[in-house]
């Protein structure tokens, strides 16, 4: 029997972006065939997201970017054949959702494209009620997409692009910005659609975690662009893990755990490292859970790993993040969950005394909704302090609000002894710095290094000094080479990284990030955080938003839980997480190293990780 032809043909792929002295990816040839479920890997700045553009044809047709080789779609050559053709076959989901939506309600929002293919009303009104069903949407069909929060916009866009009925769907970090549960919900409606075997992904994706039960093959392109692995996913990753490890791709974090346990003694050298949690626990010896044995054995690696640095032990003397609807309340500062109805007024230990933003009674509303219901909040001065929730908890409402990027209602907030409502924006400047969940939403000048040069231009610093202190900004980032490109040039990740240099480099007492690690690399992401490290030694308050529990039980001093709009429960990280049923009662999952490791041995990771 004949092999059927690939419903996706790429040949000696180039793109090279206007401006980039570069190809990214660079001649890279692959197939696609129905039923697959393709993830693409590789280190921020190597091409990933240019390669999903060049599938529906929007480079080079809408992107302009020089293209060498190949893309075809169905047969269809997609440089030539116009992008609204192709999208009867190629179904796209961007990075930033916000990218594609434009309409006025949820239900227009998925009905848009299938009434442009001139589909029956009957027909449209079905496939967009199972669309918004399928990511549940349903209930909020009437909402005009603005109500959304960032991962409900991202739902809305996956919704659409189900709709389409697409063989192809291709999706570019899908559940970046999305909740555990939201994220269930899209790989529940991926695997359904691929189940069938007539259709296709192709998924770039950071959280492996996720897509380990979804994923039949990996690609990963190496920081050049090239293609350097093609094959099914347990076998790439267990027989190229120090490659990947060394090239700053993401893995799953029971892959990295184990790597990690490996290297102490708790794991055999010789068993094949665990690429989910179920394989991570079911590794871990029994003798090694609670048991002493000897120098070369677990107590003496929990011995070496619990070695309190400065910057840990920091978390066990700061004072708590507080709130009057929970807080810290015995001695070693057990967290309580807000239901428990703590008396107004009460903070927790020196939380009013050393607090360098307060909060009292924020209520915050968006048109006729109120988002925020009477928050009381201190966030401890020099801590590393992660706001989570599930999506539309209010997260970044929060964020904002704190930051004075959406003024707050007068007196409900204080900065450093300064109130966001009325403060000018360069003072605001100087006390706080905020990196959006989008960070397109902040770039104004037309190259990097004007961006990074655009603050300290308002302060008239002197010339010498602003081209050192770019230059140093520039290379603590890697966008040495990138100083003369456009920001919107750039990949998702070195965006990323160009947003949080913007606001570093007025070196404010605060520094406030909604999803810091979107879009980044491993290798990235872990500079990142190693940099924020460094800022709360130097005496830098660090606030960020964020849907990563094990970023937050591995980095966070303290945590904010949100709920419906109010704070849940605050305090202590190490306290949070000990407690139980308390995030999950917020709508949240543990981590997986949470779930899969006994105490003892998450503390040997979460040292390693820091």
């Amino acid at each position: 029997m004949r092999t059927p032809a690939p419903l996706l043909r790429v040949r000696d792929l180039s793109l090279t972006h206007a401006g980039a002295a570069h190809p990214s990816p660079s001649d890279i040839s692959f197939d696609v065939r129905r039923g697959e479920v393709v993830i693409v890997l590789g280190p921020s700045g190597s091409g990933k997201s240019t390669l999903t553009l060049a599938l529906n044809g929007l480079i080079p047709q809408s992107v302009p970017a020089e293209i060498t080789g190949t893309v075809e779609v169905g047969g269809r050559p997609t440089s030539s054949t116009p992008v609204a053709e192709l999208s009867t076959d190629v179904a796209m989901v961007f990075q930033d959702p916000d990218a594609q939506l434009v309409t006025g309600t949820l239900l227009d929002e998925v009905a848009f494209a299938l009434e442009n293919l001139l589909l029956p009303v009957p027909e449209v009104l079905s496939r967009a009620e199972d669309a918004l069903r399928r990511v549940g949407l349903w209930e909020r069909r009437g909402w005009n997409p603005d109500r959304l929060s960032g991962g409900g916009r991202q739902r809305l866009a996956i919704a659409c692009a189900l709709a389409m009925g697409s063989a192809l769907i291709v999706l570019d970090e899908p559940t970046a910005n999305l909740d555990p549960q939201g994220i269930d919900d899209v790989y529940d409606a991926l695997g359904d659609l691929v189940a069938t075997g007539d259709r296709a992904v192709v998924l770039v994706e950071h959280n492996l975690d996720a897509a380990m039960r979804f994923a039949t093959r990996v690609l990963v392109l190496d920081r050049a662009g090239a293609l350097v692995f093609d094959g099914p996913v347990e076998e790439v990753l267990r027989q190229h893990t120090e490659e990947l490890v060394a090239m700053g791709v993401w893995l799953p974090a029971a892959t990295l755990a184990g790597r990690m346990l490996r290297e102490r003694g708790v794991l055999d050298v010789g068993a094949p490292l665990p690429l989910t949690p179920e394989e991570l626990a079911a590794a871990v010896p029994v003798s090694s859970v609670g048991e002493g044995r000897g120098a070369d054995g677990v107590e003496g690696v929990l011995a070496v790993g619990s070695r309190v640095s400065t910057r840990s032990a920091r978390s066990t003397s700061d004072g708590g993040v507080s709130t009057r609807s929970a807080r810290s309340t015995s001695e070693r500062g057990e967290a309580r969950s807000a239901s428990e109805g703590e008396e107004a007024g009460s903070t927790n230990e020196g939380g009013d005394a050393d607090s360098i933003i307060r909060a009292r009674g924020l209520t915050v509303r968006r048109g006729a909704a109120e988002i925020l219901h009477g928050v009381d909040l201190d966030i401890p001065t020099g801590s590393l302090t992660a706001i989570v929730g599930a999506n539309g908890a209010g997260k970044t409402t929060l964020i904002q609000s704190l930051a004075g990027v959406v003024p707050p209602p007068r007196r409900q907030v204080d900065v450093d002894e300064l109130d966001p409502a009325t403060a000018s924006p360069r003072d605001l400047a100087a006390r706080i710095g905020f990196v959006f969940q989008n960070p397109e939403h902040q770039f104004i000048a037309h190259t990097v290094f004007d961006e990074l040069a655009h603050g300290l231009r308002l302060r008239r610093a002197p010339d010498a000094e602003i081209s050192a202190r770019v230059g140093a900004m520039l290379e603590r980032f890697g966008l040495e080479h990138k100083a003369d490109v456009h920001p919107f040039l750039l990949s998702g990740g070195e965006k990323r990284r160009l947003s949080v240099g913007t606001a570093l480099i007025s070196r404010p007492r605060v520094l406030a990030l909604d999803e810091p690690t979107f879009g980044q690399d491993r290798a990235r992401a872990a500079e990142l955080l190693g940099l924020l490290a460094d800022l709360r030694d130097a005496g830098t308050t660090i606030v960020i938003v964020t849907h990563d529990l094990q970023l937050v039980a591995d980095h966070a001093t303290h945590t904010v839980i949100l709920a419906d709009g109010r704070v849940h429960a605050a305090g202590r990280t190490a306290d949070l997480f000990a407690t139980d049923g308390l995030f999950e009662n917020a709508g949240l999952r543990l981590p997986a190293l949470q779930r899969a490791l006994p105490a003892d041995l998450r503390r040997l990771v979460t040292e390693g990780a820091r």
